[in-house]
């Protein structure tokens, strides 16, 4: 028999109908798309891993910077003129490896230090002040409403990992990092900086709190004093998703009560990490859910 020849008869009739049912379904948008590849992975074509990366990938074709940048209040900054001592202590204690360097205000963005090159001050710890000018690199700017799949092929041709996000106005909103894009496609990377693994909550001032989202309820409420029932959820990370309504996107936030939530870490599959400020009075419900910052 020859195998190049295509097959005849019964074979060639549920071949073409197998490839005329394969043509048929076809997807025309990227929830169809979606649907399709759970559907093969339900057929162990491929695992679940795999599938999350592949809907990670397509999220991030329709994501903007806005959706995954860190927020201008949480981004670590370097003072241009701050003395040595105050630069060096920064850079420890944040765990950070790059930092964007700023004149008179935070809008003021003269460049991006990266800590290795602050080792040579480290080790000589002269009297001579540091000139921070001298070791600056030159800060990439983008603008919110960047699509994330471009800001990804900017990052690898430029061989930039940071950029410093701006607003509509010109200002500083945040910035972002080839790490917060791969993220959305490979879920939550841990290094040895991140939070530690006994550490639930964490206390910044009387009203704001950083909350790992796997935080039992009942360790919740006996720590703000809140009776939140743990009947249906364990964590406060499901209460949250439950009262967005889906699973959100970093950047998104939601009123319980008088808690203002907002999402700071989230993959396509879970939140991992929450912001919490606690407000002056409880917030009328059909108001509770907010949009995601803008």
């Amino acid at each position: 028999m020859n195998k190049d020849r295509p097959p005849s008869g019964p074979v060639a009739h549920t071949w073409k109908t197998r490839l005329k049912q394969l043509l048929l379904r076809v997807p025309s948008n990227s929830e169809q798309l979606i649907d399709l590849l759970r559907a093969v992975q339900r057929h162990n074509l491929f695992d679940v891993d795999a599938l999350a990366m592949l809907e990670g990938v397509l999220q991030v074709d329709d994501m903007q910077v806005r959706d995954i940048m860190i927020p201008r209040s949480q981004v670590v900054f370097l003072e241009r003129d701050a003395s040595e001592d105050v630069l060096l202590r920064t850079i420890v204690e944040s765990g950070h490896s790059r930092f964007p360097v700023i004149g008179e205000s935070r809008d003021e963005v003269d460049g991006v230090l990266l800590a290795k090159d602050m080792l040579l001050y480290a080790f000589e710890r002269t009297d001579r002040h540091v000139n921070i000018r001298e070791v600056l690199r030159p800060a990439i700017f983008v603008p919110e409403s960047k699509r994330l799949n471009v800001l990804l092929k900017e990052f690898r041709s430029s061989r930039n990992h940071m950029a410093i996000v701006v607003d509509e106005y010109g200002g500083v909103a945040g910035m972002v990092t080839i790490e917060d894009v791969l993220e959305q496609i490979v879920g939550e990377i841990e290094d040895e900086h991140d939070v530690e693994e006994d550490y639930t909550i964490r206390r910044h001032s009387e009203v704001h709190y950083t909350i790992k989202a796997l935080t039992p309820i009942e360790d919740f409420n006996e720590y703000f004093h809140k009776e939140f029932s743990d009947d249906e959820f364990d964590t406060i990370g499901g209460l949250v998703v439950h009262h967005i309504g889906h699973l959100p996107k970093r950047g998104e936030r939601v009123v319980i009560g008088n808690l203002l939530f907002k999402v700071l870490r989230a993959d396509n599959r879970r939140v991992h990490m929450l912001q919490l400020t606690v407000l002056p009075r409880p917030v009328e419900q059909p108001q509770d859910t907010l949009q995601q910052q803008s």
